[in-house]
């Protein structure tokens, strides 16, 4: 893992940007985003994807492993932090002496003074971000966006619009979330993660606080949050607009319902507008109430921000359904922390009505299961009727001793609700074995589970419900 050094100077002209791991979500909103503003475009990823296709067909150069032949004429590298330091373009690109910037850097490069609105938060960032564009565009904006998933109802994580507003989810992992200028802040919640990086969690929380006050115009936060109330509690700025069920907060959410589409009353004020979500969860409704909080700090009125919100379709790997067999729905979600393993399997289980939820689970990263192990064991005996439990991605990391998935499944404390088989295929066939007609198997992980999305529809296809 590379530590971005934000110190690096930007280029003021870029002409002919390279992107190292160009595939990734976000790095490859990046790439369509430089391509939209006619600069020369290559990139390399370790494996082969959609994305790279979809790249390459837009006019990207693209390449499948990493050579540093791959460099051609760029002045510029751009990288993410997932990269290692011995990567042959990142080290060639530093003794040529191009401008090697990271992914953050070359985001603020694109945004170039334009009016910001950054969302940032543990959870709920890269569905909020989806809500907001897609609410935007409802309502007859055009805004310039960078998000972390592709919006369902767009087909894209990324797009230059024609207005002056740019909407982006803010990455904290790395503390790159205080590099941009931002206008309006929106903190969907704050909870300790990425310790990796921050010495502390009092680090992880202080720069939360930094990221409020530094807003030039306002600072949109939960009012519900533990982690946010004392992110609230240091904010000086002084205009701070509050969302969610208490009392006191400016845009309160009450009556919220998670079967099926989420609905909940909005209220500010003397005003009370019901909404109804296409999308399920509680945990939306919430990110629906903060959505509609920034909308309303840019000037729209409740009514239509609530209406305009209702219309988000979801974000490609949010409680996404990828098919049917034999009755058993097979659905895929992003979530990698407890928190958002509990909402995931909320929301879930208000989908799944009187059928069972059998997750399968992929912890990801070494340090994060090392830390949570116990957490994640405990949400998923809570809120699955049976997990299937996988190894760990390691991501940027290198393996640690005895942290495996076996790790989170030995700390349930009915061994009779997890089963750890780190081979695929073996954890295809028994999810199929045991689903029966009616139940919802979800996986779960930011690494690479999805895709064995079709070795379980296989499995179930081949194998008769016992």
């Amino acid at each position: 893992m590379i530590r971005p050094d934000l110190s690096l100077p930007i280029p003021e002209t870029i002409t002919s940007a390279h992107f190292i791991g160009i595939g990734g979500s976000g790095m490859s909103g990046l790439a369509r985003m430089f391509l939209d503003a006619g600069i020369r475009v290559s990139g390399s990823d370790r494996s082969d994807s959609d994305n790279l296709h979809a790249l390459a067909a837009a006019g990207a150069t693209v390449h499948v492993g990493h050579d540093a032949a791959h460099l051609g004429d760029a002045d510029t590298v751009i990288h993410t932090g997932a990269i290692w330091p011995e990567n042959p373009e990142f080290v060639t690109a530093k003794e040529r002496g191009l401008h090697v910037i990271h992914r953050s850097q070359a985001l603020f490069w694109l945004i170039g003074g334009r009016r910001l609105v950054s969302v940032a938060g543990a959870h709920g960032k890269t569905s909020s971000t989806g809500m907001l564009v897609t609410a935007l565009h409802a309502l007859g904006a055009d805004p310039n966006f960078v998000n972390g998933g592709v919006i369902e109802q767009l087909g894209l994580s990324s797009s230059s619009g024609s207005d002056e507003l740019f909407v982006i989810e803010a990455d904290e992992s790395d503390g790159t979330f205080l590099l941009y200028d931002t206008s309006i802040a929106l903190i969907t919640n704050v909870d300790p993660d990425h310790l990796d990086f921050f010495a502390s969690e009092d680090a992880f929380y202080d720069a939360f606080v930094t990221f409020g006050n530094e807003a030039r115009e306002a600072v949109v936060i939960s009012s519900d949050d533990p982690g946010a109330q004392r992110v609230h509690a240091g904010l000086t700025h002084s205009n701070i607009v509050t969302f969610g069920e208490a009392d006191d907060a400016d845009l309160r959410i009450t009556d919220i319902g998670s079967t099926g589409g989420a609905a909940a009353t909005l209220i500010r004020g003397d005003e009370s507008v019901r909404m109804q979500l296409a999308v399920p969860g509680a945990h939306n409704a919430i990110n629906a109430a903060g959505t509609v909080a920034v909308l309303l700090t840019l000037g729209y009125a409740l009514v239509d921000a609530v209406r305009a919100v209702e219309g988000f379709a979801g974000t490609v790997r949010r409680l996404e359904l990828h098919g049917e067999e034999r009755g058993v729905h097979v659905y895929d979600d992003y979530s990698h922390h407890p928190t958002e393993v509990r909402a995931a399997l909320e929301a879930m289980r208000g989908v799944a009505g009187s059928g069972r939820v059998i997750a399968i689970q992929q912890p990801h990263t070494y340090s994060r299961t090392q830390h949570m192990y116990r957490e994640f064991a405990e949400v998923l005996e809570q809120f699955a009727d049976h997990t299937v439990m996988l190894d760990v991605y390691g991501a940027r990391e290198d393996p640690v001793p005895g942290v495996t998935g076996e790790l989170v499944s030995g700390a349930f404390t009915d061994p009779g609700h997890v089963h750890y088989v780190p081979d695929w295929q073996e954890a295809a066939d028994y999810t199929a074995k045991i689903a029966r007609s009616g139940d919802y198997v979800v996986t779960l992980g930011c690494g690479n589970v999805y895709q064995m999305i079709p070795q379980v529809l296989e499995s179930l296809r081949r194998t008769p419900e016992a």
